[in-house]
């Protein structure tokens, strides 16, 4: 290997070609089909037919009420000790009697606000559809006819749905006509010529509740005319129409007059909008691109027949492309749902929460290394402003002070209240950690402590101050015990799911201690009581088949079969366990993994186990998980994929995990090391990887063939990073990289 420092790298490649966008010759006639728009707050499904075109309007904030608005965390801090005291004596049902005895109480389920219809008016002339596409680089989808045009856009910068249409006359209205919608919704529909063109507005009060949404679309004709057919309006002779929708959610009654207003003082030019949209959607977007010498016939392919070539360099290409551009769009005031931000249908699986306890960190994976902070921002939005909520969590459930997150959310409440007997999901102490991780690695990333993580942190090392205060009796070392300890969703062969030492729990203590320990040097006394604290954590233990125990405490047998891989939570994301430093430890993860089913073949299982084995070293077993969901029909015409195989339950899991899993077999970085190409998949020979971010603070630009690799490192403040790299035939090599900011530094590696 040689070190080059140089100030010159080669550009990156455009973001023109089929790589960076998707498109079909047919309208979607599924919602799950739909192209996708989006800006972190409102969402889009266009399904692209010009003559009789649908769009789906969502929001972050859309949540029906069912009860769980008034819903609190289980009081049952008093009874904690008892708990504690049967688990260690080895009462293995125990933690089924922690409860309150509440029936089960899911999150408030995202919805669907309304879709907007356009449909031509009647014509002698036939119908010659052409195409319908989605540009991953400026967020517009695009559907074209003979004699007819309609793109949409979701506007980062004004927060609205831009639509427009040229060379159709239209009847256009808002329906809210969409499947699931409750029948004894209550809504109200108007129309009005204003001076623009006309207004539209949809306005839906949930049953038993005062709670509503309401919808707003400003109709603006380029010449020709506009009518009135309340409930909606008809434009006959105009050059274009541009619709601007906004919907909002709130209580008692929404003031359309300011909402009309506000549309109104937009820019009435589509051109004008999107140029105010791009710099902040298009410079995030081009921040990382994968290119993989894909065949150029392959890559004009519509993603549907694309999809049938799951071997194909092309699609993992632009699955890459597409997941990076979902999971921005789907980024703002939230993180993504389950569905990331779209769905056509009332009924959302497992409420379309946030599900915290693997979904949400898997799908915002890639956050910090494909350069997409305004993910990391969106998540830190979610923490912050339920962090009360968790401090709530702790005191009721524990009695302690500090937080503890919950394992769902529907956007609204942290509080902890979806619990039942196998899913004891208030037993889980591990999630604040989890959730904080991402926000370390942007700091990390960047190289500055946000306040806000640190102060998190502070509580959460509180938290375990205070609930940490067991030990095991026969422990001659006086180790601490996690009691009760719970590994999502998971539980002992021979145990109930209230357990004590779950290796995740260990892990997650352990992190949280420390990183509070570091991000306070100014306060050294408080920092060596967490770290002696941590200190005092048990190490994980191996069984008998070689393998990291889900439970560490004696006795607990693995139960091996399950989606989830909580155990392995010092591997991925954590740096506890891994082959460097912990190269026994690594041993053990890495026969837990081999040892892991798939269970119910959902999407998040493949790609979570692909993550852990990227870490491992083992590219052949990444490359298995991945062709796992490529052959399993995961993934819509829209790019967007499904929890389970044969493209069953629209989910973002997959869509969004991928281009994480894809970096990590590639490049992995701490603070202090850079490993390249640790597990790649021998199916790809060549490619480049430019634009990731690493967590010591450095740009790279990576290519690689079968001659060898170059990495480009361009640092942004000084440090000293060990290297390490992988020959073709396993070994490894290390090797100290001193990095000046400033200076880009060229790695050469030999054939791999």
């Amino acid at each position: 290997m040689t070190h080059i420092p140089s100030r010159a790298y080669p550009a990156r490649p455009s973001t023109d070609t089929p790589v960076h966008g998707t498109y079909e010759y047919q309208p979607a006639f599924r919602w799950e089909d739909a192209f996708l728009s989006g800006n972190g707050r409102h969402g889009a499904l266009v399904f692209g037919d010009p003559y009789d075109d649908r769009v789906i309007v969502t929001h972050h904030t859309l949540v029906r009420p069912n009860g769980a608005e008034h819903a609190r965390p289980p009081e049952l801090a008093a009874e904690l000790p008892a708990l504690q005291d049967k688990l260690l004596a080895g009462e293995w049902e125990a933690a089924e009697g922690f409860t309150d005895h509440r029936p089960l109480q899911w999150v408030q389920p995202f919805h669907p606000a309304f879709q907007i219809r356009l449909s031509r008016l009647s014509s002698d002339e036939p119908r010659r559809y052409r195409a319908r596409s989605v540009d991953f680089s400026t967020g517009e989808t695009t559907a074209t006819c003979v004699g007819g045009v309609g793109r949409v856009f979701v506007s980062r910068a004004d927060d609205v749905i831009v639509h427009q249409v040229t060379g159709l006359d239209l009847d256009i209205s808002l329906d809210h006509r969409l499947p699931g919608a409750p029948a004894d919704l209550a809504v109200g529909q108007g129309s009005a010529l204003t001076p623009d063109g006309a207004l539209l507005t949809l306005r839906a009060r949930y049953p038993d509740s005062d709670r509503a949404y309401t919808g707003v679309t400003l109709v603006v004709a380029a010449g020709g005319r506009t009518q009135l057919t309340h409930p909606g309006v008809r434009v006959t002779g105009a050059e274009s129409v541009l619709l601007l929708t906004r919907v909002r959610r709130h209580t008692g009654e929404l003031d359309v007059t300011a909402q009309q207003r506000a549309l109104s003082e937009l820019p009435h030019s589509y051109d004008d909008l999107l140029a105010r949209h791009l710099p902040l959607h298009r410079t995030a977007y081009d921040r990382v691109t994968l290119d993989l010498h894909a065949d150029p016939a392959e890559r004009g392919l519509p993603g549907s027949e694309l999809l049938e070539r799951p071997r194909s360099a092309a699609l993992l290409e632009r699955l890459f492309a597409a997941g990076r551009y979902h999971l921005l769009s789907s980024s703002g005031l939230n993180p993504p749902r389950l569905p990331g931000l779209w769905t056509g249908d009332w009924d959302t699986a497992w409420a379309g929460a946030f599900t915290n306890d693997a979904n949400v960190n898997l799908q915002t994976a890639s956050a910090a290394p494909a350069a997409l902070p305004e993910v990391t921002d969106a998540l830190a939005s979610l923490i912050h402003r339920q962090f009360d909520d968790w401090r709530q969590n702790a005191r009721a459930v524990f009695g302690a002070r500090g937080a503890v997150a919950p394992a769902h959310t529907d956007g609204e409440s942290g509080l902890t209240y979806h619990l039942s007997r196998e899913y004891p999901l208030h037993l889980w102490t591990a999630g604040a950690d989890w959730l904080l991780k991402p926000l370390v690695d942007h700091d990390e990333t960047r190289g500055a402590r946000d306040p806000r993580t640190a102060a998190a942190l502070a509580e959460v090392a509180r938290f375990y101050e205070d609930f940490l205060t067991r030990t095991d009796p026969d422990d001659p070392d006086g180790h601490l015990v996690v009691v009760p300890s719970y590994s999502p969703e998971n539980r002992p062969a021979n145990a109930s799911w209230g357990a004590l030492n779950a290796a995740m729990d260990l892990s997650a203590a352990r992190h949280a201690l420390l990183t509070a320990a570091d991000y306070h040097p100014d306060d050294p006394e408080q920092a060596d009581r967490w770290r002696a604290l941590a200190d005092r954590l048990p190490p994980h233990r191996i069984n008998a088949d070689g393998a990291l125990a889900e439970w560490a405490w004696p006795g607990l047998d693995d139960t091996y079969d399950h989606r989830h891989l909580s155990h392995l939570y010092g591997v991925w994301p954590l740096d506890e366990i891994n082959p460097y430093d912990t190269p026994r430890l690594a041993a053990a993860a890495h026969r837990a993994l081999a040892l892991r089913g798939p269970e119910n073949d959902s999407a998040h299982g493949h790609l979570h186990h692909a993550l852990i084995a990227a870490r491992l070293r083992d590219g052949r077993r990444v490359a298995h998980a991945l062709a796992q969901v490529l052959d399993g029909d995961f993934f819509h015409a829209s790019l967007m994929s499904a929890h389970y195989p044969r493209r069953d339950v629209y989910n973002a899991d997959a869509a969004h995990t991928l281009p994480a899993v894809l970096i990590e077999t590639l490049v992995q970085s701490t603070p202090d090391r850079l490993v390249l190409l640790p597990a790649p998949d021998p199916a790809l020979q060549s490619g480049e990887l430019r634009g990731v971010r690493t967590r010591f603070g450095a740009e790279l630009d990576l290519t690689w063939g079968p001659d060898g690799a170059r990495a480009v490192l361009k640092p942004h403040r000084s440090h000293r990073i060990e290297l390490r790299t992988s020959s073709g035939d396993g070994d490894d090599a290390a090797e100290p990289l001193d990095l000046v900011a400033g200076e880009d530094h060229v790695l050469t590696l030999g054939t791999w």
